[in-house]
């Protein structure tokens, strides 16, 4: 069973086989999973878009159709998740963990929603794990739907095109970039994953703030 799980995730993180295999369709499976099931909280979004845009540069992919039919899913993922959170509401936060579903992704998208309002909506699309999180808690917070919609529609289109178009520039404008696409991703992910290192740095510094100020109190 680990031996099948790893070699699946080795498999989900084959991006560039992925994109070879699967085309413009594997692509949109992978995002609207990512944004719209808690199954997809591992999978290789940020990364995956980068490296559709290099190969839409190459000629592999067309863009228009790339930028077009996945910006579509990635919103039709996040409304899936927004309304599995509005009909579970609280009963998510009671539920216990499993293979695919982790309670405190739950609750650090809550507090990120928390920290940062509606606008959280935009900016998680950015943050992985967040971002599968993210439309569940706005769900269950019955935060209105047509100021949820309107705020994912721009959200989606933002991290959809950024990141394809990002990887897009990169092929059009580095040499044989296609090439060297390991490297590609492997700095998507570190800087995908600094945003969630940065807030996480900083709650760890407000909780020590606390318990210095506890103690010096007692």
């Amino acid at each position: 069973m680990v031996e099948t799980i790893k070699h699946l995730l080795l498999q989900l993180y084959n991006v560039r086989g992925l994109i070879e295999w699967g085309g413009t369709l594997m692509i949109c499976g992978i995002i609207f999973a990512e944004t719209g099931l808690f199954v997809g909280f591992f999978l290789p979004g940020d990364s995956l878009l980068v490296t559709a845009g290099v190969f839409a540069a190459a000629g592999h992919l067309k863009l228009a159709w790339l930028l077009s039919t996945v910006v579509l899913c990635a919103i039709a993922g996040d409304q899936l998740g927004y309304w599995i959170g509005r009909k579970a509401g609280e009963g998510l936060y009671r539920r216990e963990d499993s293979l695919i579903f982790k309670k405190r992704h739950l609750e650090e998208a809550h507090k990120f929603y928390e920290r940062h309002g509606a606008k959280t909506v935009i900016i998680a699309r950015f943050v992985p794990i967040i971002r599968t999180f993210c439309p569940p808690v706005a769900g269950a917070a019955k935060m209105t739907y047509q100021k949820y919609l309107a705020y994912d529609v721009v959200g989606g289109f933002l991290w959809v095109w950024g990141m394809t178009l990002l990887g897009y520039t990169l092929g059009r404008t580095v040499p044989n970039i296609d090439k060297r696409i390991q490297y590609v991703i492997g700095a998507v992910i570190v800087l995908s994953f600094m945003p969630a290192a940065y807030h996480a740095w900083k709650s760890h510094r407000r909780k020590s703030s606390v318990a210095v100020a506890k103690d010096a109190q007692d």
